[in-house]
């Protein structure tokens, strides 16, 4: 296995003809993209659509021309190598199977293709068929198969190839959720029975959480944090990144700081909300100071009979069996918890509403960058 290391990597598809609709002639799909990922690392390339993902992973497959940086796979400068002399592996998001093979025949495609003896591609197709759990569909057609067996047939006919970088896109997009979940799983498995350097693409914030050792996500085609799924939940370094992570998106309130004297509250327009702020501000935070502050859903909490909290309007009341969220308007921003409580719950019941203080989080107003105490 091999890592991948990237340096300084810029992608304008104007560059090299290629028109895109919309396309600002001065946008890049990949604006100084900097990664590291060790041997053995299984990485998350992570953001919204459009964001650059697949056009990193496509650059790295030695699918498109890079118009400015530098790729290394292992110590091996891979910018003008073809994709088949990178010893990747790439699972398409599309499954892109033969039609009129079977499925050993898939699986067994690109190394018969480069020649290899008949008895170890046997040996192959066998050895990698029961890890992706496709040993019992090896004579049936693709027609004959679901999303989830083509996928895995896919992921088998990648890793067939015994490659240094196994490059992943988006592979469980077309699946519905149950397969997904499923997948997820064998996919956690598989990577961690074959030991391979794993790069994989997916807009699905839960994937990469689940899935990946440390997560890169990326907007506008720019690197915004880079970090153990724990990092990037807990520690956030801008707004774009705490609103990404988490399910439901953390909370993220426009507020003015009002008090003195070390005792500062947040408060919000059109609301009678008041929140104490965490004695660690006090070195970033004066009277009047106006940022965003963020919080999760489960750092919300409703008081008893006895709380001091502030009493809210609830707004919206969803029962998910295991888990009950409740919408609350802050001004003109649906604030969401997350309770455990079995009480069921209708819009306009009053409760009492406390806050973590210590689980917030300041945002600048303007940069969205994070406020840090000093």
């Amino acid at each position: 296995m091999a890592g991948l290391t990237i340096k300084h990597l810029y992608k304008r598809y104007e560059d090299d003809g290629k028109k895109r609709k919309n396309a600002n002639p001065n946008d890049f799909a990949v604006k100084d993209l900097n990664l590291l990922c060790k041997p053995g690392e299984f990485i998350a390339l992570l953001g919204p659509s459009g964001c650059g993902k697949t056009t990193t992973l496509r650059m790295t497959a030695g699918l498109e021309t890079i118009t400015q940086g530098e790729i290394y796979i292992g110590d091996t400068l891979v910018n003008d190598l073809p994709p088949k002399d990178r010893h990747i592996g790439l699972a398409f998001e599309d499954y892109a199977m033969y039609p009129p093979l079977t499925v050993y025949e898939n699986i067994a495609f690109n190394l018969k293709a480069k020649g290899v003896d008949k008895a170890e591609i046997d040996r192959r197709v066998r050895e990698i068929a029961p890890l992706m759990q496709c040993d019992d569909l090896l004579d049936k057609m693709p027609v004959k198969l679901s999303g989830g067996q083509k996928q895995r047939v896919n992921i088998a006919r990648a890793i067939i190839r015994r490659p240094e970088l196994l490059l992943m896109d988006e592979p469980l997009s077309h699946l519905d959720g149950k397969a997904r979940q499923a997948m997820r799983t064998e996919i956690k498995r598989l990577i961690n029975d074959i030991k391979c350097t794993t790069v994989y693409v997916t807009h699905d914030q839960l994937e990469a959480m689940s899935l990946a050792e440390k997560i890169a996500i990326i907007n506008f085609g720019v690197l915004q944090q880079f970090g153990t799924p724990a990092e990037v939940y807990d520690d956030p370094v801008n707004e774009f990144v705490a609103s990404f992570i988490g399910e439901p998106p953390m909370n993220i309130l426009e507020t003015k700081i009002i008090g003195g004297d070390g005792k500062f509250f947040f408060t919000f327009e059109n609301s009678n909300l008041k929140i104490a702020v965490p004695k660690r501000y006090n070195s970033v935070v004066k009277d009047g100071f106006v940022c965003k502050v963020g919080v999760r859903p489960m750092d919300v909490l409703i008081g008893d009979s006895e709380s001091d909290g502030s009493p809210e309007h609830i707004a919206t009341f969803e029962n998910l069996g295991d888990e009950r969220r409740i919408g609350i308007h802050v001004g003109n921003t649906l604030l969401m918890l997350i309770t455990e409580d079995e009480k069921r719950y209708h819009s306009g019941d009053i409760v009492k509403l406390e806050v973590r203080g210590e689980k917030t989080h300041l945002f600048d107003k303007d940069t969205g960058d994070r406020i840090r105490e000093k």
